[in-house]
């Protein structure tokens, strides 16, 4: 697949409700060949799946930790038939994984709901054979015990910004990492350095659209209160952030982007159904 692929936007957000063609207009023009729209609760699985048929990109269905403390008793339920329609009665291509999920230390709900749901949802993508797209915040460790104890195909640990030694764990599990906007800021040393150094076979590439702003984009609270808008996150962006992972590490943007899309069809093989 040449071009870049875009492992993780929310195409479907509500600051793209106004301009979503035009803003996947610009990514192809930018050769962004292929978004991964994951879902990130129930009630918005059809509006992925439909958005991703229409965009001509692949989607990914799950519960994201940030939003388990507001579904409904029925959720996983939900996902657990989305999945069998999908994936098996009447196969999607565009399915590539279970996703969002994952857990999230930095903020409330509470952990218990989180692990439950986080747990239910690797036990659904072991039985489609599904990777999955991994939610991981101040959580690389609690995550990981649910991947040794519920075995899934790999998949992609999404913005990934833990030690060389969690990394390394994953890889040697089958995972990608995800490297996307806050790689661009100076000041991120630790997550420069991963991406400078860690193999380039493990490496992925996601923008997190409108999310994880490069710092092009980035807005302070003193520039927003004197009126400044936040730059808005899109696919588009992906080329230039790739850029500067191409000069950490030395090597060409074209290489760069061979590499990261060959990564992203072994992590999310059914990129290269469709």
């Amino acid at each position: 697949m040449h071009g870049w692929i875009d492992t993780h936007c929310h195409l479907d957000a509500p600051e793209f409700s106004q301009d979503i063609d035009t803003v996947r207009a610009r990514a192809f023009k930018e050769n962004v060949v292929r978004c991964v729209i994951p879902a990130v609760e129930a009630p918005s699985f059809e509006a992925v799946r439909s958005l991703a048929h229409r965009l001509g990109d692949a989607y990914a269905l799950g519960i994201h930790p940030l939003f388990v403390q507001r579904a409904g008793d029925d959720a996983l339920e939900q996902l657990a038939t989305a999945l069998d329609e999908h994936h098996h009665v009447r196969p999607d291509a565009r399915l590539v994984a279970v996703g969002e999920i994952g857990l999230d230390y930095f903020v409330t709900p509470p952990p218990a709901r989180q692990e439950l749901f986080y747990r239910e949802q690797l036990k659904l993508a072991k039985r489609h054979q599904l990777p999955v797209i991994l939610h991981v915040r101040r959580s690389v460790d609690a995550v990981l015990k649910g991947l040794r104890e519920i075995k899934t195909p790999g998949g992609i640990a999404h913005a990934f910004n833990g030690s060389r030694q969690q990394a390394q764990i994953f890889i040697d599990m089958g995972f990608k990492l995800g490297f996307g906007g806050a790689v661009t800021y100076e000041r991120a040393t630790r997550l420069r350095e991963l991406a400078a150094t860690l193999p380039l076979d493990a490496l992925v590439l996601e923008t997190d659209s409108p999310d994880i702003p490069p710092h092009w984009l980035y807005v302070t609270a003193e520039e927003r209160a004197a009126g400044q808008s936040q730059g808005r996150n899109e696919p588009g962006e992906l080329p230039r952030i790739a850029s500067v992972i191409a000069e950490l590490r030395g090597i060409s943007e074209e290489s760069l982007m061979e590499a990261t899309s060959r990564n992203a069809v072994q992590a999310l093989p059914g990129l290269k159904g469709f």
